[in-house]
């Protein structure tokens, strides 16, 4: 695609209608006012439990989940929410994930927004079971919303300056993403940060052990490396505003906390990762998954990722 302009049509949020959902649907909403896009309210009534139950529980549940449509349908456009927008309320029934993901395949939907039901565990935060798979699955773009993120999407906002953050690790998931991110980044008018996180620093071959000056150098020149495959990947993009280059030295358990860190420092209105699928079903590449997986859960912005 072109790193210029990106078409984005559609705009669809996954909703269960509790509290955790506003949030997300606040940024949908947003992100499709901004691109003049279709927003879809999609809810699917979970045949879990249901089917053993009978067809009339299944019946009550879409009834239950039809009136709380219906209710927040009005309250958006008696708040003005859905003024020149274009949308629609999808209600499905059956197994979660392949009902949406149906939906997104007939709709062509280009944009998920998904909110977290994030619980505080030991270490981090939990996606929850739908969201997860939703985040595994899914191809495209997905933003999270996770429970850090601010309550109101900040695309609408007035403010003189926007900044977005796009973490690479130079892998095809990466590569997939670039247009994405510029793309976004122009769209509104942001600085685009570029991030390069070097797990650790590789000793020349026959060197076992080397002196502190020796270490340095050699941080040097990795930095200076890869700060250069970072100006190299926008040599020929035309961006709105000028972008931001940086390269970060840290061991692999902390290449979150960097990306997470370095959000924060510049303020980042959306942190944007490439994923990239492997052979193994439901397996990410790119930023390792346990990576991708601790920043969305535990970003103060939204996070989009890109899976091709």
């Amino acid at each position: 695609m072109s790193v210029s302009a990106l078409e984005l049509h559609s705009v669809l949020v996954a909703t269960d209608f509790s509290p955790a959902s506003e949030k997300p649907l606040r940024h949908a909403l947003a992100i499709a006012r901004s691109y003049g896009a279709k927003f879809y309210l999609a809810h699917v009534v979970s045949s879990l439990g249901l089917t053993m139950t009978g067809p009339e529980a299944i019946t009550v549940a879409e009834q239950a989940v039809s009136r709380d449509a219906a209710h927040l349908e009005h309250e958006l456009v008696r708040s003005g929410a859905l003024a020149g927008v274009e949308h629609q309320v999808m209600i499905r029934h059956g197994e979660v994930w392949p009902e949406l993901d149906a939906i997104l395949r007939q709709e062509k939907i280009g944009l998920i927004v998904l909110g977290t039901h994030g619980r505080h565990g030991v270490r981090k935060l939990l996606l929850g079971s739908v969201a997860e798979q939703i985040f595994r699955q899914a191809e495209g773009m997905v933003l999270t919303v996770g429970p850090g993120s601010y309550q109101d999407s900040r695309v609408e906002a007035s403010v003189e300056k926007r900044t977005f953050l796009f973490a690479t690790d130079f892998g095809e998931g990466s590569r997939n993403a670039l247009p994405y991110a510029v793309s976004i980044a122009n769209q509104f008018k942001a600085k685009l940060v570029f991030l390069n996180i070097i797990p650790a620093i590789p000793l020349p071959e026959g060197m076992h052990r080397c002196s502190a000056d020796e270490l340095l150098d050699l941080r040097q020149k990795a930095q200076a490396t890869h700060l250069r495959r970072l100006e190299e990947l926008v040599q020929h993009v035309p961006l709105a505003v000028s972008p931001e280059f940086r390269v970060e030295l840290g061991a692999a358990v902390t290449i979150s906390e960097k990306i997470l860190e370095t959000a924060e420092n510049i303020q980042a209105e959306i942190i944007v990762m490439g994923l990239h699928r492997s052979k193994h079903v439901g397996a990410v590449t790119h930023l390792p998954w346990a990576t991708a997986y601790d920043v969305v859960c535990r970003a103060s912005c939204p996070v989009l990722t890109v899976r091709k």
